[in-house]
């Protein structure tokens, strides 16, 4: 699932692993329970990517199973229960990967649209 842009003015959906590439780029801050990596692509995206539970937690359930990320339960700052997630070492070799990858589509994109 992707993640739902939620300006009005742009209903579109960002491109398939992205999400995946956004979530891992947040864990390189620090373990993070799923509210706080919503939060933080919000903020640094000025609200143009919200990103929904029902993006968020099956995208943060398949980074577990490639062995990506991690998780453990633990208190959170208000005291409840949460569930914290960590980039794995394999999860930041493939952001790297993803990131380049990412970068060069972005360009030749660029590329196209300056020609056109």
């Amino acid at each position: 699932m992707a993640a739902r842009v939620t300006k009005p003015e742009s209903q579109s959906d960002i491109v398939p692993g992205t999400l995946e590439m956004l979530i891992l780029k947040t864990l390189t801050l620090g373990p993070m329970h799923g509210y706080s990596i919503a939060q933080h692509i919000a903020r640094l995206s000025k609200d143009v990517l919200r990103v929904e539970q029902g993006s968020l937690y099956p995208a943060l359930e398949r980074l577990q199973k490639k062995g990506w990320a991690t998780s453990r339960w633990r208190a959170s700052p208000t005291g409840r229960q949460a569930r914290y997630y960590t980039i794995t070492a394999a999860g930041r070799r493939r952001l790297g990967e993803t990131l380049t990858a990412y970068q060069r589509t972005a360009l030749a994109i660029a590329r196209v649209i300056r020609r056109a």
